[in-house]
């Protein structure tokens, strides 16, 4: 009988499926929803980092896994900024800048496919998103346990990924500028 694998395309979906269970998660905030909503957006996280490596390792990258993992990532952090901006847990303007950051690259990258261009990720972009991670856990934990504020911990993280938010959208247009046509 043959072993039915996990393939990089299921964690993709898996992280897109995740979303959901952290909106409801955080639509009840109390200890024990936001700490489930933390566990669940961390496990959806490592999946972002595990199917780039299977897909790679594995030889299975595919035009389904090219186009749903960024979108699945874009989802996944998008949708926890807006939950915890609607708790109050951290201000409106800052995931706005997040956010427009990512729809504008995710805008310019469409164009930069079209001329034949590579897209990928840059180290920016990479240092960008794990501090978006590493902002949204403590973030989504928000509460105190055992004396440690992790709503603060998160705030740090949250001013660094701004910071590398606007940095990486100027180096993306900066490296890519004579290809825009104005």
């Amino acid at each position: 009988m043959k072993k039915m694998a996990i393939s990089p395309n299921h964690l993709t979906l898996l992280r897109i499926a995740s979303t959901p269970a952290i909106v409801l998660l955080l639509l009840i905030p109390n200890r024990l929803t936001a700490f489930l909503a933390a566990m669940i957006f961390s496990a959806a996280a490592i999946t972002d980092y595990l199917d780039g490596y299977y897909a790679r390792q594995m030889n299975m990258v595919s035009s389904l896994g090219k186009i749903m993992d960024p979108l699945a990532d874009k989802l996944l952090v998008s949708s926890s900024f807006i939950m915890l901006t609607s708790l109050g847990w951290i201000p409106a303007w800052i995931v706005c800048i997040i956010i427009g950051r990512e729809l504008a690259i995710t805008g310019f990258r469409n164009i930069l496919a079209e001329k034949g261009k590579d897209v990928s990720a840059s180290e920016l972009g990479k240092y960008k998103t794990g501090f978006q991670i590493a902002a949204i856990i403590p973030l989504m934990i928000h509460y105190s346990y055992l004396t440690i504020d992790f709503h603060a911990i998160g705030f740090f993280f949250l001013w660094g990924a701004l910071v590398l938010t606007v940095w990486s959208a100027v180096d993306y247009f900066v490296r890519f500028r004579s290809l825009i046509d104005f």
